[in-house]
C-alpha cells in the first residue's frame, strides 16, 4: 500500500514559537511511539513568492505572526486512522495541548489550522 500523510499550516505568534517548540517535539515522539513513519514540522522563512498567493494570506496571520508547516507520514490511510486514535487516547497528549489552548491566553488557535489527509500523488 502508498504511504498516506497528514498535512496541516497554521499560524503562531513568533514570541511564543519556543513554548509551541517544546511541545511539538514532545508530540512528535508520540506520533512515532504510535506508528508514525515521520512527523515534521517547519516555521516560515521565505513566504513572499511573487505570482503565487503567499501562506500568510491563505491563512490570515496577523502581525507578529508567521507560519508553521507541517505533515505526517503514515505507511497507509489505514495506519494513518489506527496512529491518530491512539495518539488521540495518549494521555500525555492532553497534558501536552492543555497549555497551549488555555482559553485566557492560547499560543495555539485550532480553527485557524487547515488540515487534511493526503494520498500520493508523484
Amino acid at each position: 500500500m502508498p504511504q498516506y500523510i497528514d498535512g496541516f499550516v497554521f499560524p503562531i505568534s513568533r514570541d511564543r514559537l519556543d513554548e509551541y517548540k517544546r511541545v511539538a517535539k514532545a508530540v512528535a515522539e508520540i506520533y512515532r511511539e504510535h506508528g508514525a513513519i515521520d512527523y515534521r514540522e517547519f516555521v516560515g522563512d521565505d513566504l513572499n513568492r511573487e505570482g503565487t498567493r503567499q501562506f500568510p494570506e491563505l491563512i490570515n496571520t496577523t502581525d507578529g505572526e508567521t507560519v508553521v508547516f507541517g505533515w505526517i507520514i503514515f505507511e497507509s490511510r489505514e495506519s494513518r486512522d489506527i496512529v491518530n486514535g491512539r495518539v488521540e487516547a495518549d494521555p500525555r497528549m492532553a497534558d501536552l495541548v492543555a497549555p497551549l489552548l488555555d482559553p485566557s491566553n492560547p499560543v495555539f488557535i485550532p480553527t485557524s489550522m487547515a488540515y487534511g489527509g493526503f494520498q500520493p500523488l508523484v
